[in-house]
């Protein structure tokens, strides 16, 4: 693992130290140095994306919103996908592999965004760190609970701004959410609910076995990554590796993030100490065979438990994807919306039910007139009206521990791993009980123990009672990839 802590200085070193949060982003008037819309060379932020296409091209145009933001590079692994940010940033250095653009620009980049497929994520962003490099990675920030344990400690260790790309996490919607939970409108909770109607994208597969030759613009070595070796299929390529267990995390890792935010962001939890699931499955034989060591079935239901952290008490948190919606909660209209299209989240408290939308959008009290004859408490929460990207890159300006940003990898990366027991639980589902032997015949739960409530010790990343759970929790890597390898 390379330690780059007493790095030669830098630009972004120098940068750092002539900066201050009360000075701005300003160090020489712009009227003395260039006139009116200048931009000092000490003001500007310069960024490399990695992954460049789809979300890694919109991911680096909301960042270049700030006047401040300035792409000099890009990295995909296929030609096909930069064509708008060749068109957005003409003068931006184009590269295949994001361990040689780090590697050759390092004395020029200041921040990264990172928006390749999930497997990708940890091994990009830490590599970016220990270089000094402030940190944009698109959720989830990892695909395993031991990465995201690696980089919640890098973040701190190498003293960069980070932060995680759950957009709805700087809006105005969790923000009224919190203040109407604090002000007591919906006494304690104990219960939430989560929904969504992902996946839109196959899932519940087994392994292509049509030969194909991988595109001649792309460089499949290089975006399978950190991935066991497997042939190029257009199966994972470019959009639904998410629901293959080697790329993506499925429904849950996609949007847990944006919807299950609130729940973490307000409630007093942290890690869960169970979790249990049960999931769609197929028929094979005379019994129902559910194998998910590919691919993520098509819907499922988990349940977390939480210890409070403000006291005695536990709050429960259920989850559900593939289209399957929680019941309606006492006091709504039957015409009322349940969430929106995408997803929602039911806060059930003592006193009172309280609903949003995907990305903590729309708060609304249960039954709805509390909302019309009710005061709503006073704005105490501060507003991002920058939005999330630009405040990445303010922050990123201003320094480490000089500002804050909404989701920073503190945040984060506890909230991922939360959210990737539940995908533990589902890969734990398949799990055959040794006792039942080989046969293809129905025999209750016990024929597969992963049916069982996984108990979690959070501080160890570690399942305590199916220790053949524990091999989700963090997997091996390929070849010569790892943290903070050189290509």
């Amino acid at each position: 693992m390379k330690d780059n802590t007493n790095r030669k200085e830098s630009r972004r070193d120098f940068l750092k130290s002539t900066t201050t949060a009360a000075a701005g982003f300003i160090i020489v008037p712009r009227h003395v140095l260039g006139g009116k819309g200048f931009i000092a060379p000490s003001d500007t932020f310069n960024i490399v994306g990695i992954g460049a296409g789809g979300k890694g091209f919109s991911d680096m145009a909301e960042c270049a919103k700030s006047p401040h933001a300035n792409v000099i590079a890009f990295c995909d692994v296929d030609d096909r996908q930069v064509t708008r940010a060749k068109e957005a940033w003409p003068k931006a250095k184009y590269h295949h592999d994001f361990r040689k653009m780090l590697n050759e620009m390092e004395d020029d980049i200041d921040g990264v965004t990172i928006s390749t497929p999930d497997h990708n994520h940890a091994v990009a962003a830490y590599d970016a760190m220990q270089r000094g490099k402030h940190v944009y990675v698109q959720k989830p920030l990892t695909h395993d609970i031991y990465e995201a344990r690696v980089l919640t400690e890098s973040a701190e260790k190498f003293q960069v701004v980070t932060q995680m790309g759950n957009q709805g996490a700087s809006g105005d919607g969790v923000r009224k959410m919190k203040e109407i939970y604090d002000s007591g409108m919906i006494g304690m909770v104990e219960k939430v609910v989560c929904w969504t109607n992902r996946p839109i994208w196959p899932q519940a597969l087994s392994l292509p076995t049509e030969q194909m030759s991988a595109p001649s613009e792309m460089n499949w070595d290089l975006w399978l990554g950190t991935a066991p070796y497997r042939d190029y299929h257009k199966a994972y390529h470019p959009f639904d590796w998410r629901g293959w267990q080697d790329y993506g995390t499925g429904a849950l890792g996609d949007m847990a993030c944006h919807i299950m935010d609130p729940v973490f962001r307000i409630l007093p939890i942290k890690y869960p100490t169970s979790v249990e699931c049960s999931v769609s499955g197929t028929y094979s034989g005379n019994f129902q065979e559910k194998d998910y060591s590919e691919s993520f079935p098509n819907s499922s239901k988990i349940h977390f438990t939480y210890p409070r952290t403000d006291g005695p008490g536990e709050i429960r948190v259920a989850w559900m994807d593939g289209g399957i919606q929680p019941e309606r909660p006492e006091g709504m209209g039957p015409d009322k919306p349940m969430g929106n299209w995408d997803g929602g989240c039911i806060f059930y408290g003592t006193k009172g039910t309280l609903m949003c939308d995907c990305y903590g959008a729309n708060p609304r009290l249960i039954p709805s007139l509390r909302m019309e004859y009710e005061e709503m408490p006073a704005e105490t929460e501060a507003r991002v009206p920058e939005g999330h990207y630009v405040q990445w890159v303010n922050a990123a300006m201003a320094g480490y521990g000089n500002a804050e940003t909404s989701s920073p990898f503190s945040y984060a990366g506890p909230f991922t791993e939360s959210i990737l027991m539940g995908n533990l639980a589902i890969n734990a589902y398949n799990l055959k009980n040794p006792d039942m032997g080989n046969d293809n015949f129905w025999s209750g739960n016990d024929r597969f123990i992963g049916r069982k409530q996984l108990l979690w010790d959070g501080a160890n990343m570690k399942i305590t009672n199916l220790q053949e759970a524990n091999q989700w929790v963090k997997r091996e890597y390929r070849g010569n990839w790892d943290f903070g390898t050189i290509g």
